[in-house]
Formats: structure tokens, C-alpha cells, sequence
């Protein structure tokens, strides 16, 4: 693709949302947000997870690309048996009605990115995944499996699909560094339980050009993994954060305390192992500028 295209992004309020809307204008595309609330302008469409797009569709008609971003946010608390009905509702129920919606489309959108997670993975101590990989179990896995396989349906209606499984995004503000960089700055942060576990993250901005790598890549199609290419243990991710802040880390949290604090949430995201490789995109010459954590986290705390 080149500069000046239309592109939609539902969730556009969102850290990554938010990011992609200014990377994209900076270049010169012009942006249709697709919004809850009733559409404001003529670069607005509104729509819910429960009905689609609603109302105008004259916005979103002739899109070169729709990315959608938006869903109930999984780590804002524990997981209750309601809160994981709304968290399925909002993004497998959400995709599927945006899917639905492409075909009142006269004409629909050109490619459609539709955001994942590393969580499809499961739970894999150290073995090395990519793309290729099979599924893993749990709530987070069976929430991701079916999320893309409604996002896939989108190739009725669009040439090219492209699903995105994101990692731990860091940035601040916003994301998990603003509950853990006040821990660590007050010398109260340690491991999370064994700390062996893997955790895959990916820098805020390589994030935002990755996906925009993607839009603009007419060959980009299926899953790609957006993380960044070493992943890093739990206690090397936190000593990486504490000495960028210049602060010890000593005091560890034992897993049983995770698991009394925060339940299921607690294995599947916090103690759980994924040592997940963005193979596809380096192998379509996407180079990310924050490769290792030590520079990311130099970038976001600066």
C-alpha cells in the first residue's frame, strides 16, 4: 500500500489503538474510528459488539484496510465466570457481529487485521513457538481460538485476512508497566513465582509499525506472532526493570499468593511459560527497533 489510503480502526481509544491512529495520520491516511458512542463526524461509524456497524456506513465504504482492536480488556481484573462471559462476548461475539456487518458493505474493506493473543499458546515452558505452532488449553486458549476463527470469515468479504497475536505490549503510560514500574521504583519488586516462565512482549511502537508493516504488505495474510524476537524469563524481565529504573529487586511473589489474589487469571497469565518468535514477520523484512528488553524498556521509562 502506499501513503494517503482510508483505514477503520474500531478500539482506536485503546494504548494500541490510540498509537496506530497517530502513526497512520503522521503518514498522511485519512481514518474512519469506528466508535460506541453515536458517530460525531464524517470520519466516524458507529457500531457495538452486540450489533455491528450501525447507523451511516457511507464511512467505512471503500476502506483500504480495517484493523480491529477492540474487546473487554482481559487483565483489568479476576477472572469471575461473568467477567469471562463478557470477555468472550466482546471479542469473539464483537468479531463475529464486525464480520457479519463487512457484508452490507457495497464495497468492504480490502484487508481486515483483526488483533489476537499469545495466550493461544497456552501454557508451554520453554519450548520455542511460532506461527506453526499447535494450540494450547485453557480459558485464554479456547477465548483466542475462536475469536480468529471468526476473524477468518472475514475472507468472504476481504481479500486478504490478517490475524495478530500480540504479546505483553510495553509502554508507559499504559499497559502492565503502570502497575509494576511504582512497585519497582519503591524497591518492592521481585520475581513472580519460580520466574522460569516466559514472557513475550513487543515495544509499543514496533507494535504499531508492525501492524502497519502488515497493511501495507500486500502479500500479508494469516497469523502472525507480534512480539519481539527474544523473549524473556520472568526474572530476567524483572531484573531488566529494575535496573533500568536503577532499583533492587528482591523480594520475590510466591505463586501461591498470585493464585489466592487472583485465581484462574493467575496461571494463564501471569505464571504461565510462552516463548513465542515473530517468524513470519521477520521473515517479511519487518525489523523491530527495540529487539531486546534492556532497549525497550530503556525507550518507554526514559
Amino acid at each position: 500500500m502506499t501513503e494517503g489510503r482510508k483505514i477503520g480502526v474500531s478500539g482506536a481509544g485503546g494504548l494500541i489503538g490510540s498509537a496506530l491512529t497517530s502513526e497512520l495520520e503522521a503518514r498522511g491516511d485519512r481514518i474512519v474510528k469506528l466508535v460506541r458512542r453515536e458517530a460525531g463526524s464524517e470520519h466516524e461509524v458507529q457500531w457495538s459488539a452486540t450489533s455491528g456497524l450501525v447507523g451511516n456506513l457511507a464511512p467505512p465504504e471503500g476502506l483500504d484496510a480495517l484493523v480491529h482492536l477492540a474487546g473487554e480488556n482481559i487483565a483489568a481484573g479476576r477472572w469471575t465466570a461473568r467477567r469471562k462471559q463478557r470477555i468472550r462476548e466482546s471479542r469473539v461475539g464483537g468479531t463475529r457481529r464486525l464480520v457479519d456487518s463487512l457484508g452490507q458493505l457495497q464495497k468492504p474493506p480490502e484487508c481486515f487485521v483483526c488483533a489476537s493473543a499469545v495466550g493461544f499458546y497456552g501454557d508451554r515452558s520453554d519450548e520455542i513457538l511460532d506461527e506453526t505452532s499447535t494450540r494450547g488449553e485453557g480459558f485464554l486458549a479456547d477465548l483466542c481460538v475462536d475469536w480468529e476463527s471468526e476473524a477468518e470469515r472475514a475472507d468472504q468479504h476481504c481479500a486478504r485476512v490478517v490475524v495478530a497475536r500480540f504479546g505483553v505490549v510495553l509502554a508507559a503510560p499504559g499497559g502492565a508497566l503502570d502497575r509494576l514500574a511504582p512497585i519497582f521504583k519503591l524497591g518492592l519488586g521481585g520475581r513472580l513465582g519460580s520466574g522460569r516462565q516466559y514472557m513475550s512482549w513487543i515495544e509499543l511502537g514496533d507494535a504499531t509499525r508492525a501492524l502497519t508493516h502488515l497493511i501495507d504488505d500486500e502479500g500479508a495474510e494469516g497469523v502472525y506472532n507480534l512480539v519481539a524476537p527474544q523473549p524473556v524469563s520472568n526474572s530476567s524481565f524483572t531484573l531488566a526493570l529494575a535496573r533500568t529504573l536503577s532499583r533492587p529487586a528482591l523480594l520475590p511473589v510466591p505463586s501461591f499468593a498470585i493464585r489466592l489474589a487472583l485465581g484462574e487469571m493467575a496461571d494463564e497469565m501471569l505464571l504461565a511459560s510462552q516463548r513465542v518468535q515473530p517468524a513470519r514477520l521477520l521473515d517479511g523484512d519487518f525489523e523491530p527497533r527495540f529487539p531486546d528488553v534492556d532497549s525497550a524498556l530503556r525507550q518507554v521509562l526514559s
